[in-house]
């Protein structure tokens, strides 16, 4: 089974997360160990909590040069939720610089009438990316499931694999680019079709992996 790094920077529900890639048949391996990034065949970036503590923790650790290594070299890349938003440039939730990975800015949800802030639950994505392997084997309009007030805001449209809708704002809700993958929902907690994504990742692993 392909070994999978699970960052761990003090700011994710790692447990949860290796349930979930140990269901889609992978190995989960939680460090901080830069060496151990490289070693794995995959790595995926978890996070729940705020951008700035999130960026702080991982550039204490010294993790952000060995990130940034790994995906220029290839090798397949998840994150989730704040392991999303922390690799773009900036946030309006605060003054830190994020790793700069993406191109683009976290922004936070108009205020609406008709709407809560945390965007919580479940909601429809719509696929812009319709044969990412993320898809792979899902609906045409899957249910997943979110807890966020930001959300990415990508300088280039086309790296933009899924949206979601909340209140009139329509929002990028993942990302995909060659080895670079990254949802703004949780996997862990979206049931059979979050377990579908993670394993549609874990069988993208396992092609790169030398036979």
């Amino acid at each position: 089974m392909p070994v999978i790094a699970v960052v761990d920077y003090e700011m994710g529900n790692l447990h949860s997360v290796c349930k979930g890639l140990e269901k889609a048949g992978a190995t989960p391996k939680v460090t901080y160990c830069a060496r151990e990034l490289e070693q794995a065949d995959a790595i995926v970036l978890p996070g729940v909590g705020a951008f700035d503590p999130a960026v702080q923790h991982l550039r204490e650790r010294g993790l952000e040069q060995p990130i940034k290594d790994a995906i220029s070299s290839g090798k397949p890349f998840l994150g989730i939720c704040l392991g999303l938003q922390i690799l773009f440039e900036s946030s309006a939730e605060g003054t830190q610089r994020g790793l700069g990975i993406v191109r683009g800015k976290v922004r936070r949800f108009r205020p609406e009438a008709s709407i809560a802030i945390p965007h919580m639950g479940w909601n429809q994505l719509q696929l812009t990316q319709a044969k990412s392997i993320l898809w792979e084997h899902l609906p045409a309009q899957p249910w997943v499931y979110f807890v966020h007030s930001y959300y990415v805001d990508p300088t280039e449209p086309h790296i933009r694999a899924a949206t979601v809708t909340h209140g009139s704002q329509t929002v990028t809700a993942a990302i995909a680019h060659e080895n670079l993958m990254a949802v703004q929902f949780h996997p862990e907690k979206s049931s059979n079709i979050g377990l579908q994504v993670l394993s549609n990742f874990v069988a993208q692993v396992r092609e790169k992996i030398p036979a």
